[in-house]
C-alpha cells in the first residue's frame, strides 16, 4: 500500500475503534510499518477529528526520536518502534484501553486458554506486562518481553497491546483479545471456566492454517 494509503487505513481504524467501544477520547494508538519508519497516531488529538495528514512518521532505526509531521507522535512511541523494529513478522500495532482487557489489567491477570481463539494469538496464554509509567523505555522493554511469541499483551494497570502482519489483522485481534477478556471475567465470577491445554490450543492452531477466513485476514 502507498503512505496515503496506510494513513487513510490507519484513520478508518480509529474510527472503528471507537464505534466498536474499544476507546474513549484520546486514549489508545495505532502504528504501520511503513518503508524503513512507522506511522503512528498524533498524541492528544481526539479520533473523531483525526485526519490522515495528522499522521506522525518516525524513523525505526532513529533513537532520538524525531518525527514528520504537523502534530506530535503518540506519548507511547517507544513499544510501537520497538515492538516493529524487532518483529519482523509484525506490520501493525494497535494500543487501547479496552474496558474488559483494562479490568484484568488493573488486577493483574492473564487470560489462560479458556476459549480455542486465544490460539489466534500464538500460545495459551495472554500475559500481562510489568508496570512502568507510560511512554517509558521501561514500559517498552516489559512489553517485548510480555509479547515475545505472542500476538498480544496485557499492560499492568494500564490496557492492552495487539499486533498483526497488518491492521486489518491487528484490528481483528484487538476485538477478539477484549471478547476473550470479557469471557474470562465473566467465568471468573462463576467460579473460573475450564482451561485447554496447550495441546488442544497447538491442534486449533493446525485447524486456523486452512480455515475459510484466511483470506480476509482472520487466522493465522
Amino acid at each position: 500500500m502507498s503512505e496515503s494509503d496506510l494513513r487513510g487505513e490507519i484513520v478508518s481504524a480509529c474510527k472503528s475503534l471507537v464505534a466498536d467501544g474499544l476507546v474513549r477520547g484520546t486514549s489508545g494508538n495505532i502504528s504501520v510499518r511503513a518503508e524503513g519508519s512507522m506511522l503512528i497516531t498524533p498524541t492528544a488529538v481526539g479520533y473523531d477529528v483525526l485526519r490522515a495528514e495528522m499522521i506522525a512518521r518516525m524513523p525505526l532505526d532513529d533513537e532520538s526520536g524525531n518525527w514528520d509531521g504537523p502534530d506530535a507522535p503518540s506519548t507511547e512511541w517507544k513499544f510501537h518502534r520497538d515492538i516493529l523494529r524487532t518483529r519482523a513478522d509484525v506490520g501493525a500495532v494497535v494500543h487501547t484501553h479496552a474496558p474488559w482487557c483494562t479490568v484484568l489489567a488493573v488486577a493483574r491477570r492473564s487470560i489462560p486458554a479458556v476459549h480455542y481463539m486465544i490460539a489466534a494469538f500464538g500460545g495459551p496464554e495472554i500475559r500481562v506486562a510489568t508496570y512502568a509509567r507510560y511512554g517509558t523505555a521501561e514500559l517498552s522493554a516489559n512489553v517485548l518481553e510480555a509479547i515475545k511469541g505472542r500476538n498480544a499483551c496485557l499492560m499492568a494497570n494500564h490496557g492492552m497491546v495487539v499486533v498483526g502482519t497488518d491492521l486489518c489483522r491487528a484490528l481483528w485481534l484487538a476485538g477478539e483479545l477484549e471478547a476473550l477478556a470479557h469471557q474470562h471475567y465473566h467465568a471468573l465470577a462463576i467460579g473460573g471456566g475450564h482451561v485447554l491445554t496447550a495441546a488442544e490450543i497447538a491442534e486449533t492452531a493446525r485447524g486456523f492454517e486452512t480455515y475459510g477466513a484466511k483470506s480476509r485476514g482472520v487466522t493465522n
